[in-house]
């Protein structure tokens, strides 16, 4: 996007730009091997553009897996070369052993050795260009704030994670008129100053808290008018907060919540609810037969390290605040809660050294496959809590109990996007992260947090 003189990228800009360039960078790395070397695995000339394709969707989907398109990650060398590695690899492998729908395995083995050089080259020259030039502070992002002055940091960081090129650099507060710094280069402007300020400085957008909007001045909200009819644009928090971190902020939002907060036509979108319903089913015996596979060596692991009951059986709230029976395999040591309900925590001493590795790789949420042909669960959901913490949590969060109108999941949007909750502020997160889930569901999100729930269990982060 352009403004003014300065070129920056919005969030979708930069995951687009990074997945083309993936995949034309792979292809440009192998085209020169066809070239330069007797490299005839993967050919061009052969004009198989269904082998392109197929290469170019296992570029982006295990790109996604090994978080090639997290923005942090990307800026950051040292993650991306192992996410480049992951991604390389795996491509290779899932490439070389389906045949069917890609060539056949060559003979010789050095074209096996080429064609992975060239997934990996391709790669890592193209993502270190785009982190010595286009991650630089030559295309971020210049933002204005318009909120009140015990808000900034904390609107400052939430911005600064979801995107690291979107920088803060100017503050308006109506109520003061103070100048100087407030918090490292962010500049104080005067009301007077601030259609001035932007113009001069490439502001490319400004951000108005909405609690400060009802208090703005006539005065503010004219330059506002005047920046706006010449291409500034202005946004309100709530609405960069969910497009950038993927979550409602309930904290912004007064009783009028609806407003903001329309559900997601797919909730009830019949031909949506019986494709998810149908797959659901099959998922479900697919995991059945899996944990059955599996079930040898969960049962000797139990025996050496939890030394009790395989299963554990637990009351949870569920679709409409119906209580169920939800099915796990224990992780615990025996009478963990002799001394009341408590929330799990992080290094739990209650949790067996075997419990972690099943909470870990997540196979102990295995057991709830039976809970979906039961009809309580679904596959992708919020997270179904005990009844005493719902009621708990329902006092002290509004619209807590909204994450009841769908039916709750094994995994969901706030488990691949959150860590585990240990507290009321890890709680009121995820709720939000539950929130925009229920708001935006639809089968890509569906797609993508079952793309994400690979990439936890793949990087041993499960709860």
């Amino acid at each position: 996007m352009l403004s003014g003189n300065k070129i920056h990228f919005e969030i979708s800009e930069r995951k687009i730009l990074l997945r083309t360039f993936d995949v034309a960078s792979v292809f440009g790395a192998l085209f020169l091997l066809d070239k330069l070397v007797d490299f005839d695995y993967f050919s061009f000339q052969r004009g198989d553009y269904y082998e392109l394709t197929v290469l170019a969707l296992y570029i982006n989907v295990l790109g996604t897996v090994f978080e090639m398109y997290n923005l942090q990650v990307a800026s950051n060398q040292l993650q991306v070369i192992r996410s480049i590695l992951f991604t390389a690899t795996a491509t290779g492998i899932f490439y070389l052993l389906t045949p069917f729908f890609t060539p056949f395995l060559p003979l010789n083995r050095i074209q096996i050795v080429y064609f992975f050089l060239g997934l990996f080259a391709g790669l890592f020259v193209w993502r270190f260009f785009y982190q010595a030039f286009l991650a630089s502070h030559r295309f971020e992002k210049k933002v204005v704030l318009i909120c009140d002055r015990e808000l900034l940091p904390s609107l400052i960081a939430y911005l600064a994670d979801a995107d690291p090129h979107y920088r803060v650099v100017g503050y308006i507060n109506p109520d003061e008129s103070d100048h100087g710094t407030v918090k490292a280069d962010v500049q104080v402007i005067g009301v007077g100053e601030a259609a001035s300020f932007v113009t001069e400085n490439g502001i490319s957008e400004v951000v108005v808290d909405s609690k400060k909007a009802k208090r703005m001045t006539v005065f503010l909200y004219t330059q506002l008018v005047y920046l706006l009819e010449n291409g500034v644009i202005i946004r309100d928090f709530a609405q960069v907060y969910e497009s950038m971190m993927q979550r409602i902020p309930m904290e912004h939002f007064a009783t009028d919540f609806y407003r903001y907060f329309p559900f997601s036509r797919s909730n009830n979108n019949k031909l949506y609810l019986i494709i998810v319903k149908a797959l659901e089913m099959l998922f479900s015996f697919a995991g059945l037969v899996v944990m059955s596979v599996l079930l040898p060596l969960i049962l000797l692991g139990n025996l050496l390290g939890n030394r009790g009951k395989l299963f554990y059986v637990q009351e949870r709230v569920g679709k409409n605040g119906k209580a169920f029976r939800i099915y796990k395999f224990r992780t615990m040591v025996q009478n963990a809660e002799h001394n009341g309900a408590v929330f799990a925590a992080t290094n739990d001493a209650r949790v067996t050294p075997f419990g972690k590795f099943l909470r870990k790789t997540r196979l102990d949420e295995m057991p709830q496959f039976i809970n979906i042909l039961k009809g309580d669960m679904a596959f992708i959901g919020p997270r179904p809590e005990r009844p005493i913490f719902v009621n708990e949590l329902s006092r002290r969060m509004p619209f807590y109990e909204t994450r009841h109108v769908i039916k709750p999941g094994i995994t969901g949007w706030a488990q691949v996007k959150y860590p585990y909750g240990q507290t009321m502020d890890d709680s009121l997160i995820k709720l939000q992260y539950d929130l925009y889930y229920i708001k935006h569901r639809s089968i890509f999100l569906d797609l993508n947090i079952i793309i994400k729930t690979f990439s936890t269990v793949l990087f041993y982060r499960g709860q």
